[in-house]
Protein backbone atom coordinates (compact mmCIF):
# COMPACT_ATOMS: atom_id res chain seq x y z
CA UNK A 1 0.00 0.00 0.00
CA UNK A 2 1.25 3.08 -0.89
CA UNK A 3 1.59 5.92 1.57
CA UNK A 4 1.74 9.72 0.62
CA UNK A 5 4.81 12.41 1.08
CA UNK A 6 1.57 14.21 3.76
CA UNK A 7 1.00 11.16 5.42
CA UNK A 8 4.66 10.40 5.88
CA UNK A 9 4.39 13.76 7.60
CA UNK A 10 1.71 12.96 9.54
CA UNK A 11 3.54 9.38 10.65
CA UNK A 12 6.50 11.10 11.61
CA UNK A 13 4.63 13.54 14.11
CA UNK A 14 2.82 10.59 15.59
CA UNK A 15 6.26 9.55 16.14
CA UNK A 16 7.19 12.24 18.59
CA UNK A 17 4.53 10.91 20.99
CA UNK A 18 4.65 6.81 20.74
CA UNK A 19 7.34 4.30 20.03
CA UNK A 20 7.45 3.80 16.48
CA UNK A 21 9.23 0.94 16.93
CA UNK A 22 6.49 -0.96 18.08
CA UNK A 23 4.51 -3.58 15.38
CA UNK A 24 1.39 -1.61 16.59
CA UNK A 25 2.93 1.58 15.03
CA UNK A 26 4.09 -0.01 11.45
CA UNK A 27 0.38 -1.27 11.70
CA UNK A 28 -0.96 2.06 11.59
CA UNK A 29 1.64 3.50 8.93
CA UNK A 30 0.02 0.82 6.73
CA UNK A 31 -3.30 1.51 7.82
CA UNK A 32 -3.43 5.48 7.32
CA UNK A 33 -4.26 5.73 3.84
CA UNK A 34 -7.63 4.25 5.32
CA UNK A 35 -7.95 5.85 8.60
CA UNK A 36 -7.14 8.89 7.70
CA UNK A 37 -8.83 11.15 5.05
CA UNK A 38 -7.89 14.36 4.15
CA UNK A 39 -10.16 17.53 4.36
CA UNK A 40 -9.35 20.94 2.75
CA UNK A 41 -11.03 24.25 4.56
CA UNK A 42 -10.18 27.40 2.55
CA UNK A 43 -10.01 30.38 4.98
CA UNK A 44 -12.66 31.30 7.05
CA UNK A 45 -14.32 27.99 6.95
CA UNK A 46 -15.43 26.44 9.85
CA UNK A 47 -13.71 22.27 11.09
CA UNK A 48 -17.41 23.15 13.94
CA UNK A 49 -19.13 26.19 14.87
CA UNK A 50 -20.44 27.01 18.45
CA UNK A 51 -23.36 24.96 19.23
CA UNK A 52 -22.74 21.85 16.30
CA UNK A 53 -20.92 18.81 17.13
CA UNK A 54 -17.41 18.60 15.92
CA UNK A 55 -16.99 15.43 13.31
CA UNK A 56 -13.54 14.92 13.65
CA UNK A 57 -10.08 14.93 15.24
CA UNK A 58 -7.26 16.39 12.76
CA UNK A 59 -4.09 16.51 11.77
CA UNK A 60 -3.04 20.33 10.34
CA UNK A 61 -0.44 19.54 7.34
CA UNK A 62 -0.75 23.09 6.41
CA UNK A 63 -2.65 26.01 7.67
CA UNK A 64 -3.81 27.72 10.62
CA UNK A 65 -7.25 26.80 13.02
CA UNK A 66 -8.27 29.47 15.35
CA UNK A 67 -10.25 28.37 18.38
CA UNK A 68 -12.26 31.03 19.32
CA UNK A 69 -15.89 32.10 21.60
CA UNK A 70 -17.90 35.08 21.65
CA UNK A 71 -18.22 37.65 24.68
CA UNK A 72 -20.74 40.55 23.76
CA UNK A 73 -20.54 40.32 20.86
CA UNK A 74 -16.58 40.22 20.77
CA UNK A 75 -14.54 36.92 19.17
CA UNK A 76 -11.77 36.07 21.69
CA UNK A 77 -9.19 33.69 20.32
CA UNK A 78 -8.62 30.88 22.88
CA UNK A 79 -5.95 28.64 20.86
CA UNK A 80 -4.12 28.71 18.00
CA UNK A 81 -3.30 25.76 16.26
CA UNK A 82 -0.43 25.58 13.38
CA UNK A 83 0.92 23.37 10.88
CA UNK A 84 2.08 20.14 12.37
CA UNK A 85 -0.54 19.74 14.98
CA UNK A 86 -3.44 18.14 16.18
CA UNK A 87 -6.35 19.44 17.76
CA UNK A 88 -10.20 19.26 17.87
CA UNK A 89 -13.21 20.77 19.64
CA UNK A 90 -12.27 17.88 21.80
CA UNK A 91 -15.63 18.10 24.21
CA UNK A 92 -17.76 18.15 21.22
CA UNK A 93 -16.20 15.29 19.45
CA UNK A 94 -15.63 12.78 21.80
CA UNK A 95 -19.16 13.11 24.08
CA UNK A 96 -21.17 14.42 21.70
CA UNK A 97 -21.92 17.71 23.03
CA UNK A 98 -22.24 21.03 21.35
CA UNK A 99 -19.05 22.46 20.58
CA UNK A 100 -18.75 25.75 22.89
CA UNK A 101 -16.71 27.31 20.64
CA UNK A 102 -15.73 28.01 16.77
CA UNK A 103 -12.42 26.57 14.85
CA UNK A 104 -12.19 28.68 12.32
CA UNK A 105 -9.51 28.81 9.38
CA UNK A 106 -7.84 31.19 9.09
CA UNK A 107 -5.58 30.43 6.29
CA UNK A 108 -6.03 28.22 3.97
CA UNK A 109 -5.77 24.62 5.42
CA UNK A 110 -5.80 20.96 4.39
CA UNK A 111 -6.49 18.80 7.15
CA UNK A 112 -5.80 14.83 7.79
CA UNK A 113 -9.16 14.15 9.88
CA UNK A 114 -10.52 10.98 11.61
CA UNK A 115 -14.19 10.61 12.85
CA UNK A 116 -15.21 9.15 16.11
CA UNK A 117 -15.11 5.62 14.94
CA UNK A 118 -12.30 5.99 13.46
CA UNK A 119 -10.68 7.01 16.37
CA UNK A 120 -11.74 4.67 18.71
CA UNK A 121 -11.18 1.91 16.64
CA UNK A 122 -7.17 3.25 16.88
CA UNK A 123 -7.30 4.23 20.43
CA UNK A 124 -8.95 0.28 21.16
CA UNK A 125 -6.45 -1.61 18.53
CA UNK A 126 -3.61 0.38 18.05
CA UNK A 127 -1.06 0.32 21.12
CA UNK A 128 1.09 3.51 19.33
CA UNK A 129 -2.14 5.15 18.71
CA UNK A 130 -3.31 4.94 22.41
CA UNK A 131 0.33 6.14 23.36
CA UNK A 132 0.37 9.26 21.28
CA UNK A 133 -2.85 9.85 22.13
CA UNK A 134 -2.10 9.66 25.94
CA UNK A 135 1.06 11.90 26.00
CA UNK A 136 0.01 14.31 23.71
CA UNK A 137 -3.18 14.97 26.25
CA UNK A 138 -0.96 14.55 29.17
CA UNK A 139 1.39 17.43 27.19
CA UNK A 140 -1.99 19.92 26.21
CA UNK A 141 -2.61 19.80 30.09
CA UNK A 142 0.73 20.99 31.36
CA UNK A 143 0.53 23.75 28.31
CA UNK A 144 -2.97 24.66 29.52
CA UNK A 145 -1.76 24.88 33.52
CA UNK A 146 1.08 27.10 32.03
CA UNK A 147 -0.77 29.14 29.74
CA UNK A 148 -3.61 30.18 33.26
CA UNK A 149 -0.51 30.62 35.08
CA UNK A 150 0.85 33.12 33.22
CA UNK A 151 -1.92 35.19 32.61
CA UNK A 152 -2.51 35.67 36.04
CA UNK A 153 1.32 36.38 36.63
CA UNK A 154 3.13 38.08 33.60
CA UNK A 155 2.72 41.74 32.60
CA UNK A 156 1.62 41.78 29.05
CA UNK A 157 5.28 42.48 27.74
CA UNK A 158 6.38 39.24 29.47
CA UNK A 159 4.09 37.31 27.65
CA UNK A 160 4.77 38.67 24.42
CA UNK A 161 8.23 37.98 24.88
CA UNK A 162 7.85 33.99 26.03
CA UNK A 163 5.63 33.59 23.49
CA UNK A 164 8.67 34.84 21.06
CA UNK A 165 10.82 32.71 22.60
CA UNK A 166 8.63 29.31 22.67
CA UNK A 167 6.33 29.69 19.33
CA UNK A 168 8.14 32.27 17.26
CA UNK A 169 5.98 30.19 14.51
CA UNK A 170 3.09 31.98 16.15
CA UNK A 171 4.44 35.36 15.62
CA UNK A 172 6.00 35.09 11.99
CA UNK A 173 2.23 33.36 10.94
CA UNK A 174 -0.49 34.59 12.40
CA UNK A 175 -2.05 38.12 12.27
CA UNK A 176 -1.73 40.81 15.06
CA UNK A 177 -5.10 40.56 16.41
CA UNK A 178 -5.55 36.87 16.91
CA UNK A 179 -1.93 37.13 18.73
CA UNK A 180 -3.52 40.04 20.89
CA UNK A 181 -6.52 37.69 21.92
CA UNK A 182 -5.41 34.98 22.34
CA UNK A 183 -2.46 36.91 24.70
CA UNK A 184 -5.35 38.73 26.68
CA UNK A 185 -3.52 42.19 25.08
CA UNK A 186 -5.44 44.70 23.17
CA UNK A 187 -4.69 45.35 19.81
CA UNK A 188 -2.85 48.84 20.22
CA UNK A 189 -0.85 47.71 23.37
CA UNK A 190 0.63 44.54 21.44
CA UNK A 191 1.22 47.14 18.32
CA UNK A 192 3.60 49.22 21.19
CA UNK A 193 5.06 45.95 22.58
CA UNK A 194 6.54 44.58 19.49
CA UNK A 195 8.10 48.35 18.14
CA UNK A 196 9.43 48.72 21.91
CA UNK A 197 11.02 44.65 21.12
CA UNK A 198 14.15 45.37 18.75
Amino acid sequence: MTISNEQVQFLDYLSQFANSNEPSFLSLLSDAKEVFKLKILRKNEFLVREGEICSYFCFIESGILQHAISIDGEEKTTYLALRNSVTSSLNSFLFGKPSRKNVKAISDCRLWVIDLQGFKNLIEHNAAFHQFYYNLIEKQLCLIDDYRIDLLTLSPEERYNKLLATEPKLLQEVPLHYLSSFLGISSRHMSRIRKNIK
